[in-house]
């Protein structure tokens, strides 16, 4: 992923930086929410774990549709991704994929739509919270690796040779005095 970043315009994510962002939020939310969704359900850890896989396969389709068209609004009208901005996206997310969602819970767990939603809306209430903070925290290491490599990519050659050289590649380059 370190080559995908750009540095020259902080919204403009590559495809292989998509995947990693959807599928570490799905990775991580699947680790999280089976055992939950079992233990509140009373279904068994595989048929739950099974749910959440072919949910979270869903979201991640839906994840990198729904941020590159939000990623093009952001860039057409220039607004900051500030708290509200993150709360709008993530109550549009999870509002898309509750429509592709339960059908399969319904069919999957062998109940009716009314009560697939009821379970799909659970679901969401840990993925609601989980979506915010997850692009909250995703947001803000990335903004500090591209500027990382903003502040490398304008070190002096002789800066970045001494620093690699001297095992801190990984330090902030500084320019001489």
């Amino acid at each position: 992923m370190t080559q995908a970043l750009s540095t020259s315009d902080p919204y403009a994510r590559s495809w292989a930086e998509r995947v990693f962002h959807a599928t570490a939020f799905e990775v991580c939310a699947i680790g999280l929410s089976a055992p939950l969704a079992a233990w509140l359900t009373g279904k068994s850890l595989a048929a739950m774990g099974i749910l959440t896989a072919v949910i979270a396969f869903m979201a991640l389709v839906w994840n990198m549709i729904y941020n590159v068209g939000f990623d093009r609004l952001q860039k057409r009208y220039g607004f900051a991704r500030t708290f509200w901005v993150r709360v709008a996206h993530a109550v549009g997310f999870e509002a898309g994929l509750i429509l592709a969602a339960v059908p399969f819970v319904a069919w999957w767990l062998d109940v009716s739509l009314w009560h697939a939603l009821v379970v799909d809306i659970g679901l969401v209430l840990f993925y609601l919270p989980y979506t915010f903070f997850y692009n909250l925290i995703y947001d803000a290491v990335r903004a500090r690796i591209v500027a990382r490599r903003v502040s490398r990519s304008n070190a002096t050659p002789a800066v970045r040779a001494s620093a690699a050289s001297s095992g801190q590649a990984d330090a902030p380059a500084r320019r001489p005095v």
